[in-house]
């Protein structure tokens, strides 16, 4: 029986055997079991937080007392790759309230390593989830043809209207999103603004300027905005015009969010939509260094998406809030917010 457990142990590119030549017994291996139980998951769990296949391998020598080959490790995730293919093939949602573009920039070793942008898209959906709708790798012409491949298969996969779609000013973003969904209101991202406005300024500075620029972005109306810019900019503006420059820029996306009731201003300026996806993003490619391939990056952040709120707190807790804020979609985008 243990000869025909380690033989069956190796086939899978698993040494059972301990240094002594006795049969080991990982944590992992049950007595009389004859093959590794939750090798999968677990090898699964520790690449979504960006560890290499190396690094997965020495982990189980270390805690579990088995030996897990490199290969092995990569066959294993390997596996995801037809789950990953389904996942971004799935029918979505016929409307999405809202909808927030953005990009990770992850670096592969093609030849040389260089810079590569991944797009994610987040709908919040009429029940107020958060749904990953796809990723994309970019190949650093992200112009409008890309963005209308991107946007086009979104609404092949079922979405047929976007009340708000809030983005990171991409050059030619605005009018490809309204080639597609010609009803759909493109809003600026205001936590890429304020950032954006952070990275012109010395960084001793960063506090006043956060207290001059909120009272912009929390202005009643427009013409309130407006008055509150040219006080922020008469102050700013002179040692640091790129940053009057880039408000300037942006200010016909940024100002339809002045229109909004509070709760939809909530949802829109949310950290918890993007920020947090982002975070976990991050951390997993920072452990990484570099990626071999694309299709290694892909996997990776794939790997991290599948792993996000486990418990379905977040997802609950996102939802118990979203009542108002539904009320004032129906309200302010009457007709097309249909409830299930």
């Amino acid at each position: 029986m243990a000869e025909q457990l380690v033989a069956q142990a190796r086939e899978k590119g698993i040494e059972l055997v301990g240094p002594n030549g006795l049969l080991s017994q990982p944590t992992i291996v049950k007595k009389r079991q004859r093959r590794l139980t939750g090798v999968d998951q677990i090898v699964l769990s520790l690449s979504a937080r960006g560890l290499t296949t190396g690094e997965i391998s020495a982990h189980f020598a270390e805690v579990y007392g088995a030996s897990v080959s490199r290969e092995t490790v990569s066959k294993i995730t390997d596996r995801v790759l037809e789950e990953m293919s389904a996942w971004m093939n799935r029918p979505l949602d016929e409307v999405y309230p809202v909808i927030f573009i953005d990009a990770i920039v992850v670096k592969v070793r093609d030849g040389q390593v260089r810079n590569k942008p991944i797009y994610v898209v987040i709908g919040v959906t009429v029940n107020g989830e958060r749904d990953i709708l796809g990723l994309w790798a970019g190949d650093g012409n992200e112009g409008a043809k890309f963005w209308l491949q991107i946007l086009t298969e979104l609404k092949n996969r079922g979405v047929a209207d976007v009340c708000i779609a809030v983005c990171d000013g991409l050059k030619g973003l605005p009018e490809t999103i309204n080639s597609v969904w010609e009803l759909t209101t493109v809003q600026a991202c205001i936590l890429h603004l304020i950032r954006n406005t952070f990275c012109y300024a010395s960084r001793k500075y960063w506090d006043q300027i956060g207290h001059d620029l909120r009272p912009v972005y929390t202005a009643a109306t427009e013409t309130e905005a407006r008055a509150r810019f040219v006080d922020f900019a008469d102050k700013w503006g002179r040692p640091y015009p790129a940053i009057r420059r880039l408000w300037e820029n942006a200010w016909s996306e940024f100002v339809p969010f002045l229109d909004y009731d509070a709760e939809i201003r909530k949802i829109i300026c949310s950290t918890n939509a993007i920020e947090s996806l982002n975070a976990r993003y991050r951390r997993a490619v920072r452990v990484r260094g570099h990626f071999p391939n694309e299709q290694a990056a892909m996997k990776c952040l794939y790997l991290t998406t599948r792993s996000l709120d486990p418990t379905g707190k977040g997802r609950a807790r996102w939802a118990t809030r979203w009542k108002p804020a539904l009320n004032a979609f129906a309200i302010t985008f009457e007709g097309r917010i249909r409830t299930p």
